[in-house]
Formats: C-alpha cells, structure tokens, sequence
C-alpha cells in the first residue's frame, strides 16, 4: 500500500501560505473524518499542522496524490497554483525518512527543538482518536518517534536548548534590557509556557499571561509567578508592557495595528511585539507604527542561525541514526506485508509433511519393515519439498534469469 507525505514548510512556503493551511487542533478530527470520506482511496490519514508546516501523511489505494492535493485545496480555500508551487510529495522510504527527520527536529527553522517530537505524537494520537491510524501509519509513527527518541539521547542536539521560545526570548534579549521590562504573553499553551520559563531565568522585571480562557491563564501565572488577564483587557493593558510575545491558535488577529497605536500613544519607550503564531496573533500593519518592533515566526531565522552552528555537527550523527531508523522501519514494513507468505509456506510445508506421516504410518499398520518405510518416507519428503524449487531453477535456467538463481543460491546457501 502506498504511503505518501504531502505538505508545505517554512522551507516551501511563506507564513501566508502556510497559515492558510494551518489546522487548529480542535479541527484536526473533524478534518481527518471528512478526508477519509471524501476520498475513497484513502485508507488511513493523519495532519501534523504546527507553525512551520502542515502535512498530510496518508496510506493510499493507488499512487496518486492528486485527490489529497485537490482535497487540501478545496477543504483550506487555497488555489491549486499555490500549493503546486510550495507542496512536496514524498512516498513510501522518503515519506518515512522525511518524518523521521521532522520529529527529530532535523527538518526544524530551529535545528534540534525539542518540541516537535510532541507535536508529532499529538498528532498521531488525533489520528488514533478519530479513528484513521491504522497498520500503515501506526507503523510509520513508531519509527518515527523511536528514531527521534535516539537522536535526542545518542547525540548533542538537544544540548543549548535552541526552540522558538528561546529564540523569542533571546531576541528579545538584543533590544530591550529584560531586568527592567515588563512582558505580557498572549496564550496560555506549551510554547508560551517555555517563553515564561525562559523569561523568568533571564530576569524579566514582570510577566502578564492574557488568554482567552481565564481560568488558564491563572493556572499559568500561578506556577510562573505571573498575574493573569482575559484578551479582553489587552486594549486597556497594552501600553503597560515594553515586551509582548503571543502564540495562541485563533483564527483571527488579536492584536490589532489600531489597538497598538493607542497603546504607543504619549508613549517613549518602545515596544517590542514577537508573534509566534500561524495564522498571525498580531496584525502585520502594526510593524509600521513608530516605536514598534515587530517580528513574526519567520523573522526568527536570523536568530536561529546564530545558535544552530553547535547543533550541526551533532545533526550529522544524526543522519546516521536516521539511516539506521529508516533501513529498521523498511525490514518491519517488508515482514509485515510478507508475513502471509510466510505463514502460507510454513502451512504448506507442514501439509507435505503430514500427508507423508499419514502414509507411513499406514504402511507401518499394513506390516511394512519400518526400516524400509523410514527410508521411504525420508524420500517422499525430500521429493515433495525439493520439487517447486527443481522446477524453478530449470524454468530460470531456460529463461537466463540470472537474478533468480542467485537468490536460490543465497537462499540454500549453495555455491
């Protein structure tokens, strides 16, 4: 059964490309039932939608990845020129190699994050959830995670933690004097609670956690040592803050360029605004107004090379590891497609050998000299069970199938 990775990535595809194909997590199920009905050949499916990238990895009826590829455009309102400009298609080896390197954090804006390797288990527990994982995908996603887990511990990658948050955070650290600032973050999940973590460690003045769900926020600020606001209060509260970092998945800007403008309003100092969210938190034309510093997901990059160098020699071993998962994860798919073979061969064997039995014993019964039966039944086994390959080899020898008669060589360890 076909396997493919269909998708786009930072490395692809600009932030407004990417956030029309995001997939908020609450929508991911509904998603994965609706394209497993709308295509027919598609047998199992799962979507791993993060900041950086969305995929769609599938097991397929036929090597075709036109109906995923019409299906993504329909279903996210995109035109299909767009996706064939950004879009990769992988299959089979190269759709396991590419995951592989997705959750070991080898495909990441930030090489080695940690957080990935999550993200892609969510993911496939989504799948699992709603009930499109099956042998194909469940097999690609433990490869995948074994993998990642090998890199993590049989290498330096993960050493310098070097993820989104810590990059936010040290580009943050170049501008304003942390010591003295106050910083408000919008959200409430995983990556805004590193931000708060990171913040904390650098000495950060004060922290505002400002989420849609109050109760969240408090929960937040309560271990962080924060204080907690709904989103309601960003216009009245803004212009308290001199950092703002916001990673939420709204589907709509929640920091709008007019609600920044009264917040710059008699206002010296200024303001740095850093969204990590796809789609956008914070509406672009808010970089324009004087004082204010914006900087999105993609703007990270510049920081991200900085700190990757230490990370590249590590990422080489890496490669290895995913050499290793790869060839491991191929042999497991091989087995498992042949194991019918397998178990229809034993049967067979075991059939021969009990119609044999069945004779000798008979012969026995009818007072034959069991000397005599052995030997007969050593030969009648030996003769059923050599028969298919005799004929196999004189058929190959007449064909010149040299491929083939090397393989029985190899199989019964003929010279």
């Amino acid at each position: 059964m076909p396997l493919l990775a269909y998708g786009v990535s930072f490395r692809t595809a600009a932030i407004d490309i990417r956030e029309r194909l995001a997939f908020p997590p609450d929508e991911l199920g509904e998603a994965l039932a609706e394209l497993r009905q709308d295509l027919d050949g598609v047998s199992e499916a799962a979507i791993l939608s993060t900041c950086n990238r969305t995929e769609i990895y599938c097991a397929l009826e036929a090597r075709d990845e036109a109906p995923v590829a019409d299906w993504v455009a329909g279903h996210r309102a995109i035109g299909k020129r767009d996706l064939e400009d950004t879009a990769y298609v992988l299959w089979d080896e190269d759709a396991a190699r590419h995951l592989m390197r997705v959750a070991s954090g080898l495909d990441s804006q930030v090489l080695g994050e940690p957080q990935i390797m999550g993200q892609v288990k969510a993911a496939y527990d989504i799948a699992r959830g709603t009930g499109t994982l099956g042998p194909e995908l469940t097999l690609l996603s433990q490869g995948a995670l074994y993998a990642a887990k090998r890199v993590r511990t049989d290498t330096a990658i993960g050493k310098n933690p070097v993820s989104i948050a810590y990059v936010a955070v040290t580009m943050a650290r170049q501008v304003i004097d942390l010591g003295a600032a106050k910083a408000l973050l919008i959200g409430a999940g995983e990556t805004i609670e590193l931000v708060a973590r990171h913040l904390a460690r650098a000495g950060v003045r004060e922290i505002g956690i400002a989420n849609r769900t109050l109760a969240r926020a408090e929960e937040l600020a309560q271990k962080m040592g924060a204080h907690a606001m709904g989103l309601s209060e960003l216009p009245r509260r803004l212009a308290d803050y001199d950092l703002v970092i916001s990673s939420t998945d709204a589907a709509k800007h929640i920091v709008s360029a007019s609600m920044v403008e009264r917040a710059m309003l008699g206002r010296t100092r200024p303001l740095f605004l850093v969204d990590i969210a796809v789609p956008r938190d914070i509406e672009p034309a808010a970089g324009d107004i004087d004082g204010v510093f914006l900087h999105s997901v993609d703007d990270l990059a510049l920081i991200v090379e900085e700190n990757a160098t230490a990370r590249r020699h590590a990422a080489l071993q890496a490669e290895t590891l995913i050499d290793k998962g790869v060839a491991h994860y191929e042999r497991a798919r091989v087995l498992r497609d042949n194991r019918g073979l397998v178990q229809q061969f034993r049967r067979r064997a075991d059939g021969i050998r009990q119609e044999a039995l069945d004779r000798a014993r008979q012969r026995l019964d009818n007072g034959q000299d069991s000397a005599e039966v052995m030997e007969r039944l050593a030969h009648e086994l030996t003769n059923k069970l050599i028969h298919g390959p005799t004929v196999a080899i004189r058929d190959a020898s007449v064909d010149q199938r040299a491929d083939f008669l090397e393989s029985l060589r190899a199989l019964y360890g003929l010279e």
